[in-house]
């Protein structure tokens, strides 16, 4: 099992930053694939972004490329995606997902986190 639990969520405003963390508990954290991903209220659950397990590849959705950057800590057990040039559209829960795959395009994730809250004022 992998515990997930996402922080650093809030209420901005359009063009601010934000940054969310999310910290990994019990199985090895450097053997997962880890992804962000957003819902919208009446919205289905769309990707955002992944890293792979050493954080030298990444994948975006197109509608994040050039604003938002996914990182990761090994060290500790963290995966950051870091939100430049907020928009409205950009309003939703962000959750974090752990994927056992090895390729960082998957959309296949074993473990999920609870969520975070953003909403971007315009």
């Amino acid at each position: 099992q992998v515990q997930l639990a996402e922080s650093g969520g809030g209420l901005v405003q359009a063009g601010d930053s934000l940054t969310l963390s999310c910290a990994a508990s019990g199985r090895t954290f450097s053997n997962y694939i880890m992804g962000w991903f957003r819902q919208a209220p009446g919205n289905e659950r769309e990707f955002v972004a992944a890293i792979n397990r050493s954080g030298g590849a990444q994948n975006y959705a197109d509608s994040v490329k050039g604003r938002f950057t996914v990182s990761r800590d090994n060290a500790k057990n963290t995966v950051y995606l870091q939100m430049n040039s907020l928009k409205p559209d950009d309003t939703a829960v962000y959750y974090c997902a752990a994927s056992s795959s090895i390729v960082v395009t998957t959309r296949r994730y074993d473990y999920w986190g609870q969520g975070t809250q953003v909403t971007v004022s315009s």
